[in-house]
């Protein structure tokens, strides 16, 4: 069985090494010169399945509005010219209420628990190395009201059986003694123990070497122009290549295109709410361990996280809405800047690498995984923030689905058909 993975980031590989590990011919097409260049390439670097949440909650659409006025918002919007932005944005707000947000936190937080695990097996089976910490994540809070807000994620915990931490101030510095300095106020926190972190890219490369070794074949600079279909069957993918044009067929078929999965479906009749949310990081040396952070902390008031590598610091976050955009304005710079600085200025800015990467975000949180309504087509996307946390699971999980195997979870609302067919 020969099967082509469309994506070279963390998804991508890691679907392909599974179907590897189970005697499947695999090749993998990627636009970029190798792979994790692109979305994977500079995360937060945290594997949280405890954070897996909606950004679709519960009086968002009003934060929405308030966060317009501010120079740090953790979210922005600017009109990209299309009508599916203004369409994505009316779904995403509808799930803005209690019971879909329940719903859709669970589904996201299923798929999170299970790819941890499989991380772990897998870490244990190979040994891969990506300097990953297994300190557990901390969400931060500044003021009461945050606090006291989090109850309603700590019901879902509960429901979960996900072990968790509610602390208050000097519990929050004892799990990061790096914050005893910090300029910021600190009202407590959220801490789930048995998150992880890691180095994506790191990662993303050393995983695809091992499946190298299994036998798949990673093919770069092609792009991807659009899926050849006969009848409800995927016959082939046109791709150009150094100018030059082919088509490539195999027996099954993986979309894990990241945000250019949704242009190259259209073309086969197959619509997926999945936009481009544009975020940031900077990545710095460690000047000082003791102002930095163990692990990961979640700055819950501007929504970005500061993850200690083994000597150096990762601080991303913040959304934008506005279509494929990866410039790197100065204000963006500033606002990663102010965190850092007010929590653990253990960095050394002036080396700081500043990055952007566009997210593959479904309109009510969890991403799109599984068949379509093409016999040998199968997706693994819209994963958002999340894409590193949902690796491994999601391309466990595609692969027992596309080998006919019974999954290690429940499907329910995890395939596309949790939206109607014609999807915006």
């Amino acid at each position: 069985m020969q099967v082509v993975v469309l994506g070279g980031g963390v998804i991508g590989v890691c679907t392909a090494y599974y179907l590897a590990k189970e005697g499947v011919d695999v090749i993998v097409l990627e636009a970029g010169s190798d792979v994790a260049t692109a979305t994977s390439y500079a995360n937060a670097g945290q594997i949280s399945p405890g954070y897996s949440t909606p950004w679709a909650a519960p009086g968002m659409s009003l934060k929405a509005l308030k966060w317009m006025f501010q120079k740090h918002a953790p979210l922005s919007v600017g009109w990209d010219g299309s009508l599916f932005q203004l369409r994505w944005m009316l779904q995403w707000f509808s799930n803005c209420n209690e019971s879909s947000y329940t719903r859709n936190k669970e589904r996201m937080m299923r798929i999170s628990e299970y790819s941890r695990d499989c991380l772990q097996q897998l870490r244990a089976e190979t040994g891969i190395s990506y300097e990953h910490r297994c300190a557990g994540t901390l969400q931060l809070f500044r003021e009461q009201a945050q606090v006291d807000a989090a109850q309603k994620d700590i019901r879902v915990l509960h429901e979960c059986g996900v072990p968790f931490e509610l602390l208050d101030r000097d519990g929050v510095i004892r799990a990061e003694p790096g914050l005893e300095g910090a300029s910021a106020l600190i009202a407590g926190g959220l801490r789930l123990p048995k998150d992880e972190t890691g180095d994506c890219r790191l990662f993303t490369q050393e995983l695809s070497r091992m499946a190298r070794a299994l036998g798949v074949r990673f093919q770069f600079g092609m792009r991807v122009e659009k899926l050849l279909n006969v009848g409800d069957k995927i016959t082939g993918v046109q791709y150009e290549k150094g100018g030059k044009r082919g088509v490539l067929s195999a027996d099954g078929y993986v979309m894990a295109m990241g945000v250019g999965s949704r242009q190259a479906l259209l073309d086969v009749g197959v619509g997926v709410p999945v936009y481009p949310v544009k975020g940031y990081s900077l990545t710095m040396p460690v000047l000082d361990p003791s102002r930095s952070p163990i692990s990961t902390v979640l700055d819950e008031t501007y929504k970005i996280a500061i993850t200690r590598f083994d000597r150096r610091i990762r601080v991303g976050g913040m959304a934008e809405l506005k279509g494929v955009d990866r410039t790197l304005p100065s204000q963006r710079r500033e606002t990663l800047e102010m965190v850092v600085k007010q929590l653990f200025p253990g960095g050394d800015l002036s080396k700081a690498e500043f990055w952007t990467g566009l997210r593959p975000m479904t309109p009510d949180g969890p991403p799109i995984v599984g068949e379509t309504f093409f016999q040998n087509l199968y997706l693994n996307l819209g994963h958002g923030t999340l894409g590193w946390t949902m690796a491994c699971g999601s391309g466990r999980y595609v692969r027992d689905l596309l080998l006919g195997r019974e999954t290690q979870i429940r499907q329910e609302g995890l395939s596309m058909r949790r939206y109607s067919r014609n999807v915006i």
